[in-house]
């Protein structure tokens, strides 16, 4: 009986201990699985993204975003990150849509306007630029083709030193209205009699200079165009390929006129200077 005692015992104190070598095991797994996702956690902030599609003009109203959360390091620049930012408690004016937001895309600032503005060209200038208007038709607005948010260079065609001559005198300039419209997302063609760009006040006083003597032509810039356009003069000889060759100065002549009564006689003399 004592025999039978003793083998139970020591079954039991084996099967007790491997049951305890299984669970450390399986406890040191956990441990290791869960230090590994700890490491894979990504640290997130909440950022508010729009919970419909705001077209350009709507009103942005608080049922139409929702807070979510963002990586923290892939933050967007110009984001919202909590709701008194984008809408303050202490005003009930709504901010304007200024570009197409789609679902479940951040609201920025540059996509919004401040609370109670419109969506008007004064709330889309940065920091010290200026709206200057430009006189277009359909061949010197590209025809039709430019819309607000498009870069264009401003040909020039005057007289200077006595002769015709194009020169391109702004570069890259943003436009941000097209007659009355400022949508950035209308794509259709429109023959437009002005076209608004922005500028700083030194280059809107060249603008307005040249716009007063001469004649403006635009050309379109290229989406991904990087490249700042270097000075560009095309004068009527370059154009028609006309060499003008320098004057060869001749021997220097000097004469002398007498006057024999109705008769004047021209005499070459030495030149003495």
């Amino acid at each position: 009986m004592r025999v039978i005692f003793g083998l139970v015992l020591i079954i039991g104190v084996g099967l007790a201990g491997y049951a305890v070598y299984v669970a450390k095991g399986l406890f040191t797994g956990y441990q290791a699985e869960r230090a590994q996702l700890q490491e894979q956690i990504v640290p997130t902030t909440t950022v508010y993204v729009v919970a419909r599609q705001l077209r350009y003009g709507e009103q942005l109203r608080p049922q139409d975003v929702r807070a979510i959360e963002w990586p923290a390091d892939f933050v967007p620049f110009g984001a919202f990150t909590n709701a008194e930012d984008l809408f303050p408690e202490d005003s009930e004016e709504l901010r304007t849509v200024l570009r197409v937001i789609e679902r479940n895309e951040p609201v920025l600032v540059s996509k919004v306007t401040a609370p109670g503005e419109d969506a008007g060209v004064a709330s889309q200038l940065q920091n010290g630029m200026r709206a200057f208007a430009l006189r277009v038709d359909v061949a010197s607005g590209v025809s039709g083709f430019l819309r607000p948010g498009d870069r264009v260079d401003v040909y020039w065609t005057g007289n200077a030193r006595g002769e015709s001559v194009t020169r391109l005198i702004q570069s890259s300039l943003q436009i941000i209205a097209i007659d009355q419209i400022t949508d950035e997302d209308r794509n259709n063609p429109t023959i437009a009699r002005t076209v608004t760009v922005e500028a700083p006040p030194e280059r809107i006083a060249a603008l307005a200079q040249a716009q007063s003597s001469g004649n403006l032509s635009l050309a379109l810039v290229g989406v991904r165009d990087d490249i700042e356009s270097e000075t560009v003069e095309v004068d009527q000889d370059e154009l028609l390929g006309v060499s003008q060759a320098p004057q060869e100065e001749g021997p220097r002549v000097c004469t002398v006129r007498n006057r024999r009564g109705a008769e004047v006689v021209v005499t070459q003399v030495p030149c003495t200077n």
